[in-house]
């Protein structure tokens, strides 16, 4: 069942049900008042008899039967039947006084209670006691509320047709009127049925009400920009990572062509295999930090990390460096408050991956540097642990910082020295996934820092 289906079917139960309730506490109302009504104008009646028969000694049973036959205000099929302290008959204005005294204990029970009102048949009738010079008689008065039950039809009628017609107005109201609270939705529906990989540009609109469907399409117009943006880069990586192991590629298969024109020397063979080793050497670099930037891109939910030192890490991605290039140096230090307590340098995350970002910013630093140098500063307060990196290299543009975490991306004066963009985007990953922080501030021809934020353990 679609959701205007459902809206129009629960607000018509709703208010179908608070309609009857209503029609039926209306009906049941009136029917008390009639009953009421009916049952004093029994009793009053039931008196004024009995004080004409008891009270006036002129006034007999056979004058009382006659003033009752002209008496224009009586009831339909009117019966009154009184009775002395004897529980003997007095007075019975019709002939079947048998069939309104019919149990043997309604007297009793009328002398008990004062007061007793039943229905029998179509019949209301009204039991009541009568004192009169200390003795007590019994009149039973019954009749037909013609004219209220004709009323309580009529309302019967009036209620039932209304229930009907209400219903039925609520119904088609209902459904209207879901449909127009909906039809921002199907316009969202149709908008977002019409977006398709090659207008990924496009987006919702959904008016400026302000309310829960606009909301509803501001956050998927959010969630549109994040998946044009993620394809923008993953189409720009793939460009990219096609370009970058084309040209290793391309090399080594030149190499060898060019090795297998003409007969050489072993020590020709020699230079082309060491000149084939390098290119894939660079190869398999790449290869290997394309496949970390892929795992640190997963989700890490499933990363698990422990206590790791940062000066440990530091020193493993140092010795790494140093070991593949000699002519690359290192020059580690303590900030001056946090030198005597190394023990606060520990952090939750992964010794491994910490190892991959700290050796991607010093060979970096190294790469960029005329004097091939990065100084790390390691530093931590109450709240994190701090490690800079600083470098007196070629430096980065204002304009192209904002770029440099994009996979491939090489800022212009970067482009004559060898790279490939992947160990600043890795870098920045591997931060984010310790919850971390970076930031970076560089001039050109002067040099540039890292600066890189870790939530301490406590």
């Amino acid at each position: 069942m679609k959701i205007r289906a459902r809206i129009s079917v629960t607000f018509l139960i709703i208010v179908a049900a608070n309609l009857v309730v209503f029609s039926l506490v209306i009906y049941f109302i009136s029917e008390y008042f009639r009953q009421r009504d009916f049952y004093n104008r029994l009793a009053d009646k039931a008196r004024t008899t009995a004080s004409l028969l008891i009270e006036e000694n002129e006034i007999n049973s056979t004058i009382l039967r006659l003033i009752e036959r002209k008496n224009l205000t009586s009831l339909p099929e009117e019966h009154i039947i009184i009775y002395n302290p004897q529980n003997k008959l007095m007075y019975a204005s019709a002939d079947t006084a048998g069939e309104i005294a019919d149990r043997s204990n309604l007297l009793s029970r009328i002398r008990e209670r004062k007061q007793l009102y039943l229905r029998r048949n179509r019949k209301e009738i009204v039991g009541i006691t009568y004192p009169y010079q200390d003795q007590e008689y019994v009149i039973i008065a019954s009749a037909y509320d013609e004219y209220g039950l004709i009323e309580m039809d009529h309302l019967r009628k009036i209620l039932g047709f209304g229930l009907a017609f209400s219903i039925a107005l609520v119904g088609w109201s209902g459904w209207v009127f879901a449909g127009r609270f909906l039809r921002p939705i199907s316009n969202v529906i149709r908008q977002v049925d019409q977006i398709k990989v090659s207008n990924l540009n496009q987006r919702v609109d959904a008016g400026d009400n302000s309310d829960e469907i606009d909301q509803l399409a501001h956050t998927f117009n959010s969630m549109l920009d994040r998946v044009q943006e993620a394809f923008e880069v993953q189409r720009n990586f793939v460009a990219n990572a096609s370009h970058e192991l084309r040209t290793p590629l391309t090399i080594i298969t030149g190499q060898i062509e060019v090795t297998l024109i003409k007969k050489r020397t072993v020590e020709e063979h020699e230079a082309k295999w060491k000149s084939v080793l390098e290119v894939i050497k660079r190869l398999n670099l790449l290869a290997n930090n394309l496949l970390e930037l892929a795992q640190v891109s997963l989700d890490d939910v499933t990363m698990k990390f422990h206590d790791v030192p940062i000066d440990e890490a530091i020193y493993q991605a140092t010795k790494m460096l140093t070991t593949r290039r000699p002519d690359y140096q290192v020059a580690f230090s303590f900030a001056s408050e946090t030198g005597s307590i190394p023990s606060s340098l520990t952090v939750q995350g992964s010794l491994s991956l910490l190892i991959s970002a700290f050796l991607n910013l010093m060979e970096n630093g190294c790469k960029f540097s005329t004097n091939n140098r990065v100084e790390v500063i390691l530093g931590a307060d109450r709240q994190w642990v701090t490690v800079e990196f600083r470098d007196k290299g070629i430096g980065i543009d204002e304009g192209d910082i904002k770029h440099i975490y994009e996979p491939f991306f090489r800022a212009e004066n970067a482009k004559r020295i060898h790279g490939y963009g992947i160990g600043l985007p890795l870098t920045y990953r591997i931060i984010q996934l310790h919850k971390g922080q970076i930031h970076v501030s560089s001039r050109i021809n002067e040099g540039t820092n890292f600066l890189l934020k870790f939530p301490k353990t406590v």
